[in-house]
């Protein structure tokens, strides 16, 4: 629906999907995965854009409109983290609420030592084992299947994140493009840390998505993009 009269341009974030991965997959962060957008930009040719990130793609989206201010002219988070890593352990103790018996006893038995580190296979495990938990309705999980593979690249960047923490208010609080930010009412990624992100960012509107989890736009795809839509109208 958003290809509707405009041009729309996605793509693999390095390390991910065709992308090639960075010379050390292991040093990855986050601010790297940032970096990539507005260059991107610059070697399309593009003067300025409306950029749109999902969950840790809005961590991705926020910290590139602050690093890219002038190109930017709105942005559009979707159940995106928060602007401080605060949200980790209480979605860690949502999710195994959430999960079934068996995804809860995987998710118990991965610590937080094993998710900061950069080893794939944990990262992978509490993906499939925590997938279902995103979902108001859990049936979903299997209408739209979780990706096949996690990467060293996103692997590294997501555990530096979780061992290091992260505080990203002095940035994402300088932005001054209009901001949507929309959240699923059921998201386990608890809407508090988009009511953090709206203090956070001057201006910025919320809407909170009815019956919908971590993925509005598979849950409750009507209201979700009616609402993107009308806000780049």
């Amino acid at each position: 629906p958003l290809a509707a009269g405009r041009q729309l341009i996605l793509y693999d974030q390095r390390g991910r999907g065709a992308s090639e991965p960075p010379a050390d997959p292991l040093a990855s962060r986050i601010e790297d995965d940032a970096a990539d957008i507005p260059a991107l930009r610059r070697a399309l040719g593009i003067r300025a854009w409306d950029v749109l990130g999902h969950s840790w793609g809005g961590g991705i989206a926020m910290l590139a409109a602050a690093q890219d201010p002038a190109a930017v002219r709105r942005l559009v988070l979707a159940d995106a983290v928060g602007p401080t890593s605060s949200w980790m352990t209480p979605l860690r103790t949502e999710t195994m609420a959430r999960a079934n018996t068996d995804d809860r006893a995987v998710l118990a038995g991965i610590s937080d030592l094993a998710l900061g580190e950069p080893d794939v296979a944990p990262h992978m495990a509490h993906l499939r084992a925590s997938y279902g938990a995103w979902f108001v309705d859990q049936a979903f999980a299997s209408t739209f299947p979780m990706p096949r593979q996690a990467s060293q690249t996103g692997a590294a960047a997501l555990a530096r994140l979780r061992r290091d923490g992260y505080d990203w208010r002095q940035q994402v609080g300088a932005l001054r493009c209009p901001t949507l930010i929309l959240h699923g009412e059921g998201d386990p990624l608890s809407p508090d840390v988009a009511r953090e992100l709206a203090h956070t960012i001057p201006g910025a509107r919320l809407a909170l998505m009815p019956h919908s989890g971590h993925f509005p736009f598979w849950e409750a795809p009507n209201e979700f993009f009616a609402a993107v839509s009308g806000f780049l109208a």
